[in-house]
């Protein structure tokens, strides 16, 4: 299938020029003409598994989906929509071409929950899709969106504490990468966040799911009901 094979080639070249491409890649180019490579392959991949699954066929259902997978999705993809919002703000795991990882003196907000509140907002994304939309292709992209999210979590994670140690660690022993792993044991406290996480997360999820009717051509999130 199309689908299978655009989602591994956007997965894979991922992994391969973040992990034993990137430092061979960074010494000829350097880290700026790296980033440029990355996000043309990031790009030109993505939009083959984009045109890939819009061209794939619709396979039936693989089990009903009623209302409530719907608040359940709905919920997920809210909460994803504050991640994301929150991660743009102070997260050392944003690429910083110019210099070192900032750490932030505390972990707050979207950080206390998971220190990669980017990735797991990817990865809730991808599980929400798959709830409501159990066909083959639908499947097989959001299920790379989460391996490609957890795994490259995980993978940054162990770069990051050979690149800069000491500030990484710090960071680590302050956070969790499993949400709410750092709260649950004391590291890190509940609550702190800011209006563009909160108030953007709300924007951006009222506007994603609104534009599932006009780009999709039903109704997504709480417009399924206002509709």
């Amino acid at each position: 299938m199309i689908v299978l094979i655009a989602a591994t080639a956007f997965v894979g070249t991922h992994f391969i020029l973040s992990h034993p491409l990137r430092a061979p890649l960074v010494a000829r180019l350097g880290e700026k003409g790296f980033l440029g490579v990355y996000s043309l392959v990031a790009a030109v991949t993505l939009i083959w598994m984009i045109v890939a699954y819009r061209a794939a066929p619709v396979t039936p259902l693989l089990w009903p989906v009623g209302d409530g997978l719907w608040v359940i999705a709905t919920l997920i993809m809210l909460v994803a929509s504050i991640l994301l919002l929150g991660s743009l703000v102070g997260n050392p795991a944003m690429p910083n071409p110019d210099g070192p990882i900032m750490v932030p003196a505390e972990a707050k907000g979207v950080f206390a929950i998971t220190r990669h509140p980017m990735m797991w907002a990817f990865a809730m994304w991808g599980l929400a899709h798959i709830l409501v939309y159990p066909v083959a292709a639908n499947i097989i992209v959001s299920a790379a969106i989460i391996l490609l999210a957890l795994v490259g979590a995980a993978l940054q994670d162990r770069k990051k504490k050979v690149l800069t140690p000491a500030a990484w660690q710090h960071w680590e022993s302050r956070t969790s990468y499993w949400p709410f792993a750092a709260i649950l044991a004391g590291r890190a406290r509940f609550g702190r966040f800011g209006m563009h996480a909160l108030a953007g997360g709300l924007v951006v999820w009222l506007a994603a799911t609104w534009a599932h009717m006009p780009l999709a051509g039903w109704p997504a999130g709480i417009w399924r009901w206002l509709g």
